[in-house]
């Protein structure tokens, strides 16, 4: 799938927070200064140009919904990084972490011991 901006990154954002929405009330849900509802309009028709949210019609106004979940986007996102920064190894990603201090040996053995389940199932 296409990368997002920022911004198209904030506006799956409310739709995973608050379900299908129209553009009014994205512009409600917006943090002032309140942007222009044809700003709002045309980010949600490039969203869903790359297919991440799709609509149903009421008349003359569009109701929008995304089409990938949260947990979908994250995984994507994270494999997008591990293969741009880490040349795709997932070892290399954790390695770094532990070196970074940012996971402990405690929370690596709950990893270990979290696959192995998986595993045996």
């Amino acid at each position: 799938m296409e990368k997002l901006t920022p911004r198209e990154e904030e506006l799956m954002r409310c739709f995973w927070e608050h379900g299908p929405l129209f553009v009014r009330e994205l512009v409600e849900l917006s943090p002032e200064p309140k942007p222009h509802f044809n700003t709002l309009s045309t980010m949600v028709r490039a969203l869903e140009a790359k297919g991440y949210v799709s609509h149903k019609a009421f008349g003359s106004t569009y109701q929008y919904f995304p089409l990938v979940s949260e947990t979908e986007f994250s995984r994507r996102t994270l494999g997008g990084v591990i293969r741009k920064y880490f040349e795709n190894s997932y070892l290399g990603a954790v390695s770094a972490l532990v070196e970074e201090e940012k996971i402990s040996v405690e929370e690596l053995r709950r990893l270990v011991e979290r696959i192995d389940r998986q595993h045996q199932q």
